[in-house]
């Protein structure tokens, strides 16, 4: 939004967004997003190492994690993935307590906090064989600071057992969302809901892809979650400024429904500004302050919280002025 599309009601101390002007701007951004969510999904589909839209963690393709803290006085010496690749891909386990023969080739290492910590993403080894991957680290890494070890083991079954379960609450949660507005609100509030629902879930899914495609970062469990919290918190805004273009509807009938859109949103822009703001400020805390396991759950959250506020504030209602105010259902509450 320029200037010239604001002006300010000193009568009511609203600030007027002239949003109907500029939903082709809206709609160019939203869909210029969408595209190059959609493109991040697909690279990702068919990127031989992943085969998925999303790179898929732990949680959902089973295998074993080991993190590691380096024991440094001031700062650790600089580390390249490559050194610890190659020296694992040396270690071949030979099959035993029922566990086919394996070697180490395909581990994935991650350097974090400039080269202090190490996570590498394993196939599934036993507690002895982590044990002798830990050891061998020791020796080219170390030395290692004590108790600084995490070592996390999830078996195969399980990871598919997880990804179903996470995929089916997904789905249940957005189809009862979409039957519920659906059957309460209008017709047209409840579809361009669920297109700012549609809208939200991917950007934060393209952002993901992106991520995982350049950084190598995986979704899991947490990232389900985080998406289900983004949807409930989509919907819920932009049922408030359809509720504020429901009731603009009522007060002032003569007036065109871009009118009453234009009215709505600014009415409540400060609302919806000042919630992302109190949202987004323990998010902000866990991103800096929550350590590497809830540090990409927040991200998650956060870039949720402005792509959702974003099209509950403009998308969804400029979307409305495709249609004029005749017929508009009284379906939908009167905020209080």
């Amino acid at each position: 939004m320029n200037m010239s599309s604001a002006s300010t009601d000193l009568s009511k101390g609203v600030v007027k967004i002239k949003l109907c002007r500029q939903r082709r701007r809206v709609w160019l951004i939203s869909g210029f997003a969408i595209i190059f969510s959609l493109l991040g999904l697909l690279l990702s589909w068919k990127n031989p190492l992943i085969r998925a839209p999303l790179r898929p963690g732990l949680d959902f393709t089973g295998g074993t994690q080991i993190q590691l803290e380096r024991s440094c006085i001031e700062k650790c010496t600089p580390l390249k993935t490559s050194l610890i690749s190659d020296s694992l891909s040396e270690v071949v386990f030979s099959g035993q307590n029922g566990l086919p023969s394996q070697s180490l080739a395909s581990a994935r290492v991650q350097l974090l906090d400039g080269s202090q910590s190490i996570v590498i993403r394993l196939p599934f080894l036993s507690a002895e064989q982590s044990k002798v991957v830990v050891e061998r680290l020791d020796q080219i890494v170390g030395p290692l600071k004590s108790g600084g070890q995490s070592i996390e083991t999830i078996g195969p079954s399980l990871g598919g057992q997880l990804l179903r379960s996470s995929l089916i609450s997904l789905f249940v949660a957005f189809t009862g969302i979409a039957f519920y507005i659906s059957f309460r609100f209008d017709k047209r509030f409840a579809f361009l809901s669920l297109v700012a629902l549609a809208h939200d879930v991917i950007l934060v899914s393209g952002l993901f892809s992106w991520l995982g495609l350049l950084y190598s970062v995986e979704v899991d469990s947490l990232f389900a979650v985080a998406l289900l919290t983004i949807a409930g918190y989509s919907v819920n805004d932009t049922v408030v400024v359809f509720d504020r273009i429901r009731k603009n509807s009522f007060e002032n009938p003569s007036i065109s429904l871009r009118e009453q859109i234009d009215s709505a949103v600014s009415r409540t822009l400060t609302r919806t500004i000042y919630t992302s703001a109190s949202t987004l400020l323990p998010l902000i805390a866990l991103i800096i302050f929550g350590g590497l396991t809830l540090y990409w759950f927040a991200i998650a959250l956060a870039f949720g919280v402005i792509v959702g506020s974003w099209s509950s504030i403009a998308l969804a209602p400029s979307l409305l002025s495709l249609w004029d105010n005749s017929g508009l259902d009284s379906s939908l509450p009167i905020e209080n």
